[in-house]
């Protein structure tokens, strides 16, 4: 059974959690929108029992694996209920990310990855109606955290980087056959980031022992996308990432030792764009 290691964490009430920097706050936010298990009271008997108990698509540990940030004097925001509950990495309005005929769940998926159906019976799947509530109640509370955030650091700063944290099974077949590249760095094809940041982030990357793609096969998600204004001195960068690179073999359990070389690409490179930002 996956479970997650205890962090500290403020605002418990909300539909998110905050990891609070333990040094001066630097101009850098963390987002984790995929790494949530839970889920409400009031929509827990609404899943198949087995899937809601192991949510296959959750973004496994990822906020364990940057726990080094808050010591930097970044603020993590993570989500506490699944994406199933709602998808806080998609449009609100459903706009599909990709057109490229790959299978993407969308802001309220009734399907897991790979296609089976996640609630107990099809009069279940959420309504308008519903939809609405799950986007009142978890999603924006959500976005506009992150947007309080941002406010606050560029207007201490002048420019702040976004940096939303993901992670992916090796290989998803509904997405695409080969397996999946080691990491891939996001920016809306070069929209969300100025250009100087983009490439020190990705040079750096590329320094350590990982394949790293850029823009391909994911060019960052909603959150990059709508939060990424260069123009306004806000920079979005999304990292997915294989998660054979911090979990065992079988996907299921936390490697420290992988983790451990991971973050040995991940600090610098924060350290890096924080000299530049």
């Amino acid at each position: 059974m996956l479970t997650f290691v205890d962090m500290s964490h403020t605002n418990s009430d909300q539909p998110f959690y905050i990891i609070e920097p333990k040094g001066p706050k630097v101009p850098f936010i963390l987002s984790v929108p995929h790494s949530g298990t839970a889920f409400p009271d009031e929509l827990k008997d609404h899943y198949i029992d087995d899937m809601r108990d192991q949510p296959d698509d959750t973004d496994w540990f990822v906020h364990q694996l940057y726990d080094f940030a808050s010591e930097m004097g970044i603020t993590t925001i993570h989500a506490k209920y699944s994406r199933w509950v709602i998808d806080l990495n998609r449009d609100p309005d459903s706009v599909p990310l990709y057109n490229d005929g790959r299978l993407i769940t969308g802001l309220t998926t009734s399907t897991d990855f790979l296609g089976n159906p996640i609630y107990k019976s099809d009069d279940l799947i959420p309504d308008e109606a519903e939809v609405n509530r799950r986007l009142e109640t978890y999603y924006w509370p959500y976005y506009r955290k992150i947007e309080e955030l941002l406010k606050s650091r560029r207007e201490e700063f002048g420019n702040v980087v976004l940096w939303d944290a993901h992670s992916i099974r090796r290989v998803v077949k509904s997405i695409r056959k080969e397996p999946f590249p080691d990491m891939i760095l996001g920016t809306n094809e070069g929209r969300s980031a100025r250009p100087d940041i983009i490439s020190l982030a990705l040079g750096s990357l590329r320094k350590g022992p990982y394949q790293v793609n850029y823009n391909d096969p994911f060019k960052g998600g909603h959150i990059t996308r709508f939060f990424g204004r260069p123009e306004e001195n806000v920079h979005g960068l999304q990292l997915e990432m294989n998660k054979v690179l911090y979990m065992d073999d079988e996907e299921v359990n936390y490697h420290p030792d992988r983790a451990n070389e991971v973050r040995k690409v991940l600090q610098p490179t924060f350290e890096r764009l924080l000299e530049v930002i």
